[in-house]
Order: C-alpha cells, then structure tokens, then sequence
C-alpha cells in the first residue's frame, strides 16, 4: 500500500519553534554599506528577527537572525544571556548572525553612521523576546534536509590582473580570483501532519541588490522576498529563517552579458524568487531526519591582533594627502579609514562557535568570510549537512584568505575592509575544524577558555 502521508514510524522525537518580529527604526536614518551617506526615507519592506528553536531530548539550540548589516559584539552578547536566561538554552549553543542587508541601519557603536543608542539598547530585549515567542510554542516536528546548486546568480567578485594584484573588478583581469560556493541547504520544518511553519536557508551571497549607492529606503533585500515568496506558496506561518553564508568576495552582478537586470528592486525580486524555489525544491524533495545521535556545542574566543599599520601603509597615507581632493570614491574612504584607525598594535576577542544537533553543524564566524574558508570548513567536517555561517556573535571586518590578503583587493585591503592580521582565516578556520570533531565525537567543552594567537 502506498502511504497518503508522511511515514513517521520510527523518526526521531524532534520538537520546534520559530517566530518572527519587525525591528525597523522609526523615522529618518542613514544606511548602513557604503562609504557616503544614504538616508531612509521610507520603508520598502520591514526588518525583522527571527528566532529558530530545535530540541531533542535535553538537547537545544537557538539560531537568531536579524535582518542588519552586522551584529554588535556588546548587544549580541546582552541578547544572548537573556535568551539563555529566559529559556534555559546553554548560552554556547545559541548562535546570533545578520542576514547582512545594506539597506537597514547599522546598530554598532563603532560604525561611524550608527543609529541612536536608545535603538540599539532595546535590541538585546527585541531578540530575547523573540526567542521567547519560538519556545512558547514549540511543536512536534519533521526535519526535512534537502540541497540544491546554484552557480548562475553568484560571482566571485574579485579579478586577478596580470601584475598578480586583484581587484574589485571584472575589467582587464584574468580572470575570476576566487571560488563560488553553488551548495544551497535548505531544511523545512513541519508538523506530523505536513505543514510547513519554518525554512531555515542557507546560502554564500552579498545581500546589497535592492538598493545599491543611491538607496533611500528600508528593506531587508532579497532574504526577505525569499520569505514572502516561501509565505505564498506555504502559508503565512512558514517562517524563512536565512542564515547567510561565506559571501566576503560574492556578489550578484555577473561578469557575462545578460538581459536581465544588473541590480535593483527587479534584480532582488528575481533573487528572491529564485532561492525560494530553490529552497522549496529542496525540501520537497528531501527525506525526513531518520535519526539523532549526537549534540554538543562550543563557543570559544581566540585573542588575535589586528591589522597594525606599517611604514608602507604609513607612505600610502601620505602619498594619498598630498593629492589633497584629487582622490577617488574608494581612495577617499581608505584614507579616512586609514586616518580613523586606532587598533595598531592592539588584540581583537574573536569568537567561533560550532554546534551539533544530530546531523546538522553549524558553524559560526564573525565577520565576512571569504568563500574559499567555507569550502574548506565543509571539505574538512564530519557531515554533509554543515552549515556555516558568517557574520555571527560579532563583526571583525573582512576575513580574506591568506594569500589574498596581501594582494590588495576589497575585502583585503588593509584597514579599508581587513581589521585583522593576514592569516586571521586560516586560524580561524583551523580551530573551526578541530571543534567540529570535538563536538562531533562528544569531546567539547561548553565554554572553552580564551585562546592565544594561534599557530
């Protein structure tokens, strides 16, 4: 006989709970992304948390994502003690990232167009209550794991030239610098009975489509079209929760000729249609999470040194001044960065964190990673459903690999986009793969004490 409904005889007990709530600012506000101001004016689309709880047993973990461009260290922090206080979920095994919209504010007290500190000072509050609302109503539930590949809307944004610099361009270059990450997971979250209430996506790519440089709106982009798109076809309680991957050197312009639009509201709505079928295809498709063996999390901080400025640096600050207005977009903000610079010699706290609920790990970095750390963080992990996430628990700029970081190009360039040391990915990388195996065999502390520089 064929079964009518989903065959749940012998799955794991998986219970969840998800909900969703608008953080828009009120008012006027300058936007986050770019090196001059835009103002919002108005509001496209609203910006929202959004709060994902999985339990089995005594195991649980809380993914938060917030449509911003960054998560602030200090009320990422605050936001995740009162969740763990509040729902008795280990602080190490809840994991806070930003969608990274730059159409939406910036809410870091470092970022020189940050919103009002009262703003952000009810952030920590918004998420925690949030959180809440997904552990009030937690439901039995279905994991359907499913993947898809996506190579067309994707491009490595950076070129290698002849000279073996790379640049923020596609013209008089070689060739594309660095890798795409096609791999798109996707897990639908239902009931016994198939309703769909969540779909946590999770994929490498820029989210600055909708607006670009003359932005004057709010809108959380082509995540949150993703997610109405996913509402239409399943309802309005099926929340899309994306969690953005190693995008630090991805964007959607392509470097062939095309019909279709280059940027814009057009181009986001093609975007967010397009990873909504994505994902829907995934899970539709897919099987139900057959087993549970296995939990387990860690959140560590490793003490690494920021960039220090040096005498070729110092000689680039220079030769820049003496060209007094005579300087380009990107020439003007690199020496007011350089100039605003007050880390030399200084220790950035870095935290990673990697968790496991059965199958599934995620893994969470804190800043824009580029995509070649993520293929290796994958290549090297335990499982097939590894989920990593960049802009997680913080914002410590551009994470390049090692090589790229001393070439030159945005996202490497020193200051401008790179806060850290050069080999600031690998370590990173490197600590990420030994605590995927901890966690995995059972062998991870809750907390680990804070690390030294590195190998």
């Amino acid at each position: 006989m064929i079964a009518r409904e989903y065959v749940t005889e012998g799955l794991p007990a998986i219970r969840a709970g998800v909900a969703k709530r608008v953080i828009t600012p009120p008012g006027e506000f300058l936007l986050a992304g770019y090196f001059h101001e835009r103002i919002a004016k108005r509001v496209r689309d609203d910006l929202y948390c959004r709060a994902l709880i999985l339990e089995s047993g005594d195991c649980r973990i809380c993914i938060v994502t917030v449509d911003l461009i960054f998560v602030g260290r200090e009320w990422g922090d605050a936001a995740r003690a009162l969740i763990a206080e509040r729902t008795g979920i280990a602080p190490e095994c809840i994991m806070i990232s930003a969608t990274h919209t730059h159409t939406g504010p910036s809410a870091d007290p470092g970022y020189r167009w940050s919103m009002p500190e009262a703003w952000v000072a009810g952030l920590p509050e918004a998420l925690a209550q949030t959180a809440e609302a997904a552990a009030a109503d937690m439901f039995d539930a279905l994991l359907f794991l499913g993947r898809q590949e996506e190579c067309y809307l994707a491009s490595n944004r950076l070129g290698r030239t002849r000279d073996g610099d790379e640049i923020f361009s596609s013209q008089g270059v070689l060739g594309h610098a660095g890798p795409v990450d096609p791999e798109l997971l996707a897990i639908g979250i239902r009931e016994h009975d198939g309703t769909v209430r969540a779909v946590l996506v999770n994929y490498g790519m820029h989210v600055d489509v909708i607006g670009g440089d003359i932005a004057d709106f709010v809108s959380a982009d082509w995540p949150g079209i993703m997610d109405e798109a996913v509402a239409g076809v399943y309802g309005e309680q099926a929340i899309t929760v994306f969690i953005n991957g190693c995008c630090g050197d991805i964007n959607h312009r392509l470097w062939h000729e095309t019909r279709q639009p280059g940027e814009g509201e057009m181009k986001a709505l093609q975007m967010g249609r397009a990873f909504a079928g994505l994902a829907i295809n995934a899970i539709e498709k897919a099987e139900p999470m057959e087993a549970f063996e296995g939990c387990g999390a860690e959140l560590s901080h490793l003490q690494m040194p920021y960039y220090t400025r040096d005498e070729k640096i110092m000689a680039e600050m220079e030769a820049l001044r003496a060209r007094g207005d005579d300087l380009e977009y990107f020439e003007k903000a690199t020496l007011g960065a350089m100039e605003r610079w007050d880390k030399d010699g200084q220790v950035a706290d870095v935290p990673l964190q990697v968790m496991r609920f059965g199958e599934l790990v995620f893994v969470g970095l804190p800043g824009e990673v580029f995509t070649t750390w993520g293929l290796q963080i994958k290549h090297w992990s335990p499982t097939q459903w590894t989920f990593v996430v960049e802009l997680a628990n913080d914002a410590l700029g551009y994470i390049p690999s090692t090589d790229q970081a001393m070439r030159g190009g945005y996202g490497a360039k020193p200051i401008l986009s790179r806060r850290l040391i050069a080999d600031a990915g690998r370590q990173m990388t490197d600590w990420v793969q030994v605590a995927m195996w901890r966690v995995w065999d059972g062998e991870a502390a809750a907390e680990r004490p804070r690390m030294g520089e590195g190998r």
